[in-house]
């Protein structure tokens, strides 16, 4: 089947009409790979583990999914500017989107908090970038308050329209396995995704495309885990960029679609998060970044503690990886060895090539 976009594939589901302009970069459709190495490796083989690699959308993250429908309702409302904060994600897709639909873009990022791959993308697709001196709560306020005083729309995840479009993920989760998941686990930095999809979920069963629902499994970094503590986190830390986020905008709705499902919203380590990051590349050759390895440190958690459920027939988990690793390269020059340098001879390429054997 040719790629559609979200927006063709799913409009009966979104509040699209023929007289909405689909601005589209064929988002969506993302990968849903079998994890049968990560699963022997951490100990998972009693479950049917598979991951949702939304690194594979067009600018390398989930955030695609949304950009989408925000930016397409934007445009059919007449917005020649579109305005966001971003760690940064949300700015290459609002900055990507934007281009496309031949509109202005402004993103004001947390300084110094950014990893450069995504902010080069924001630069790339001639958004305006605005360094604000605080965290990303802060800039999320400034924009806010913009959104209300000028003619620019906010498409953070505040606007509904970006919950809208996130939620195809859990459409596409189900059309491939022809069933919803038993458990979802996944980063939660500024909760939209876990509420875009749980409201997937949610509708997709109504519609009587599925009859179960999973248990939303999130995890926040310890450092920036303001859900799990019940308390803003004034100065969140963490290397997971794109979930150091301490007031999470859709706190409420990602409350609610932990008690609705049964679920859970916890934290994890830095160290927790990167030994999953390199042990996701390591067995199954995905390159995600940091954050997105959230889920999974959360699934090794609570594999080690026990606290997962077992049954005869093997229990279905997904992880949502959310953003492509090579938007964060840094991180992963920092995390591992460096390359070995030889002389160039044959005798000098054995010795290392067989060093172990």
């Amino acid at each position: 089947m040719p790629r559609q976009g979200i927006i063709e594939r799913y409009r009966a589901y979104l509040p699209v009409t023929e007289n909405t302009p689909v601005i589209s970069l064929m988002e969506g459709d993302t990968p849903l790979l079998p994890a049968k190495n990560l699963a022997k490796k951490i100990g998972a083989e009693a479950y049917e583990l598979y991951l949702k690699f939304e690194g594979m959308n067009p600018t390398g993250s989930f955030k695609d999914r949304g950009m989408t429908l925000a930016v397409s309702k934007a445009v059919e409302k007449g917005a020649k500017t579109i305005i966001c904060a971003s760690t940064g994600n949300t700015s290459a897709s609002a900055a990507a989107y934007a281009a496309q639909a031949g509109i202005r873009c402004a993103v004001l990022i947390p300084s110094g908090n950014i990893a450069l791959g995504k902010l080069s993308q924001a630069l790339m697709h001639g958004a305006t970038v605005i360094s604000v001196n605080g965290n990303f709560d802060d800039a999320l306020t400034l924009v806010k308050e913009a959104a209300e005083k000028f003619p620019v729309t906010l498409v953070n995840s505040l606007n509904p329209d970006r919950i809208e479009g996130q939620k195809t993920g859990a459409f596409e989760i189900v059309d491939e396995l022809g069933e919803a998941p038993d458990f979802q686990f996944m980063p939660v930095g500024n909760a939209g995704n876990i509420t875009a999809y749980w409201k997937g979920y949610k509708e997709y069963c109504d519609r009587g495309k599925c009859i179960n629902l999973p248990k939303m499994m999130g995890f926040q970094a310890a450092g920036a885990a303001p859900i799990v503590s019940g308390k803003p986190v004034e100065n969140p830390e963490t290397i997971a960029t794109a979930i150091r986020i301490g007031n999470p905008a859709s706190w409420k709705q990602a409350e609610a679609a932990k008690t609705e499902s049964a679920g859970v919203i916890d934290s994890v380590t830095d160290n927790e998060i990167l030994d999953a990051y390199k042990i996701l590349a390591a067995t199954e050759g995905v390159f995600c970044e940091p954050a997105s390895a959230a889920g999974v440190a959360g699934l090794i958690k609570y594999l080690k503690a026990g606290k997962l459920e077992k049954r005869i027939a093997k229990l279905r988990i997904v992880c949502i990886l959310t953003g492509h690793g090579l938007k964060d390269p840094e991180c992963a020059i920092r995390s591992i060895e460096k390359p070995v340098s030889i002389a160039p001879s044959m005798d000098a390429l054995k010795s290392v090539l067989f060093a172990s054997a």
